[in-house]
């Protein structure tokens, strides 16, 4: 086990970036899918569902906590940062315990929701402490396809709790889909131990002493000194442009993807186990193979033109996928548009996670990423709750409409603003001739 170090494996990076967010996959298909379309098959209104939705979501927009916390205290004898993703790999495993005490989710949904709202807690900062460790292990010219196995892991996870876990509800009840999630996510955590990030550091805490790349860089940050440099950072103009840009395209993307699971399972009288298999199983598939492709791309061509590109189809898509509501009603026509809507957020996120990691600077990396994807991870959450209460005063189609205008006035937006960055050496070469 002594050769498995982050920092000296291309190969072993990809793949425990993967397993890492497989771990997160797993939970969020669980329940942010499979139990939410349970909960809507089980006859519960829009709004209820989308507050148990938001619930689960909602420890996701506190990252920005997590991150200076992070950040503060970074060094550890067993990897820096791997202590926090130790830690809360452990918690969270102990959390999917509680729920087994869960006979029956739609009777005890009280208790569902706090089960899922603790996991929630310690997954998201066990990600702001992962997402930290690959800025500052992934060489920049990998990270493309790091983001692509990253958010394949994800979308593999989800499948499985999605596709998987939504099988084992129906055929063996809750009890037993709650206690696979748990015993892999303990097999997980375990593997987790035997993974080094420099040759130097334990598999186990030694506590007394620091290995010498620790001793080396035990110097952490201020907390004031970590909030100053992460306002300038984000506040930065060209900066939160192109973050609210891809914030405003997540919230559409994801209000859209909510509701027309609702419209099939509600206006349809799709099965929800149907609409939960169909999610993560054919439409992973394929998804996967579309994001390591594009993190390939992105590597090549440039996230920030993969990025527009992305925009452009899938807002061209969901425009004449919803002018074309009327045959939503023919089976095949519908789950066309749940596999390829399956795409959207992944699609997105292979081209969007690169640039934000850009952005982000030495000895912040870890607050200054976790802060943009728990505004990322806001703009989800708001989007469950406005959809909920949308879906009283429009329907599915003309809200799936409204989003697609967003998404393309964004991307003449973001077309525009790279002509001009394009054309700005250009201008300053002509100017010195």
């Amino acid at each position: 086990m002594t050769h498995l170090v982050l920092r000296e494996s291309t190969g072993l990076r990809y793949f425990t970036f993967f397993y890492l967010y497989v771990m997160q996959g797993i939970p969020a298909g669980f329940g942010l899918t499979a139990i939410v379309n349970y909960l809507t098959g089980r006859g519960l209104d829009a709004t209820t569902v989308a507050s148990f939705s938001a619930a689960i979501g909602l420890p996701w927009t506190l990252q920005f906590v997590w991150g200076p916390l992070i950040d503060k205290y970074q060094e550890s004898v067993i990897g820096q940062r791997k202590q926090w993703v130790v830690l809360t790999q452990l918690v969270a495993a102990l959390a999917s315990l509680v729920l087994l005490l869960v006979r029956d989710p739609v009777a005890q949904l009280k208790l569902t929701m706090l089960a899922f709202v603790v996991h929630s807690v310690f997954a998201s900062i066990q990600d702001a402490s992962v997402d930290a460790i690959a800025i500052a292990v992934v060489p920049e010219a990998e990270r493309g396809r790091a983001n692509a196995f990253m958010r394949g892991g994800f979308l593999l996870g989800s499948a499985l709790g999605a596709a998987g876990l939504s099988w084992m509800l129906h055929r063996y009840g809750f009890f037993s889909a709650a206690l696979a999630q748990s015993v892999v996510l303990l097999a997980l955590t375990v593997l987790t131990f035997f993974i080094r990030l420099e040759r130097t550091d334990q598999l186990l805490p030694r506590f007394g002493s620091l290995p010498a790349t620790a001793r080396r860089n035990a110097d952490n940050p201020p907390v004031g000194w970590l909030f100053r440099e992460l306002y300038r950072a984000i506040t930065e103009p060209r900066t939160l442009r192109l973050f609210g840009v891809i914030a405003v395209t997540y919230l559409c993307f994801g209000a859209f993807g909510w509701a027309y699971s609702y419209h099939l399972i509600h206006e349809l009288h799709w099965a929800d186990s149907d609409v939960s298999i169909l999610q993560g199983s054919w439409g992973s598939a394929a998804t996967l193979c579309l994001i390591v492709a594009g993190g390939i791309l992105a590597d090549r061509i440039g996230a920030a033109r993969l990025q527009r590109r992305v925009m452009l189809v899938l807002g061209l898509f969901l425009l004449v996928f919803c002018s074309l509501s009327f045959l939503w009603h023919y089976e095949p026509v519908a789950t066309l548009g749940l596999l390829v809507w399956n795409m959207a957020d992944p699609s997105l996120s292979v081209a969007a996670l690169p640039l934000l990691m850009a952005l982000c600077r030495p000895r912040i990396e870890g607050s200054q990423f976790t802060t943009y994807m728990a505004l990322v991870n806001l703009c989800g959450v708001s989007g469950s709750l406005l959809t909920g209460w949308a879906l009283r005063i429009m329907s599915a189609p003309v809200l799936g409409l409204v989003c697609a205008v967003v998404v393309l006035g964004l991307w003449l937006l973001q077309r525009r603003e790279g002509r001009t960055t394009a054309a700005a050496p250009a201008e300053a070469v002509a100017a010195a001739q």
